[in-house]
């Protein structure tokens, strides 16, 4: 299977098992933090395959370069500046993804708190009546191993 046709079976089969097809990205841009609302069409142009780790089979991940945060920013909204991002991040517990995730569900008029709940059984943050998964830049949304597992559940 070329890596192309791999990439589009993974987010099938992501498509198939998410219990929404709305997602927030966030990426940093010209020294600021953005984030933008889309839905699940633009999957197969913005994510990428990596390996993924200890026998796991590929990951799909949200990794943008540049001219993909370039492409993402007409719609784009500015969160905060990269360095308060960073000290945001440095000043917690939680990782960079959580730190968006946080700040994203707060910028919206909702009370965050860290969950773990599986992207087959709800969104990250919910407005209204529409469930997001949110993926800051680096994110990984799910690998071979962990599809096949859900796909014999």
């Amino acid at each position: 299977m070329t890596n192309t046709a791999l990439l589009l079976n993974l987010i099938d089969r992501y498509n198939a098992l998410a219990y929404t097809h709305e997602y927030i990205f966030g990426f940093v841009f010209c020294g600021n933090v953005y984030f933008t609302h889309t839905e699940a069409d633009i999957l197969p142009t913005i994510l990428s395959l990596d390996k993924a780790s200890r026998g796991q089979g590929m990951a799909l991940r949200f990794c943008p370069t540049k001219d993909i945060k370039a492409a993402l920013m007409p719609n784009a909204t500015l969160l905060c500046s990269k360095e308060y991002f960073e000290e945001q991040v440095a000043s917690s517990k939680y990782n960079k993804g959580e730190i968006f995730e946080k700040m994203v569900t707060e910028w919206h008029g909702k009370k965050w708190h860290k969950d773990t709940v599986p992207f087959t059984q709800d969104g990250d943050l919910t407005v209204g009546k529409t469930a997001y998964q949110v993926k800051f830049e680096k994110a990984t949304f799910t690998n071979e191993k962990i599809l096949a597992k859900l796909e014999r559940a």
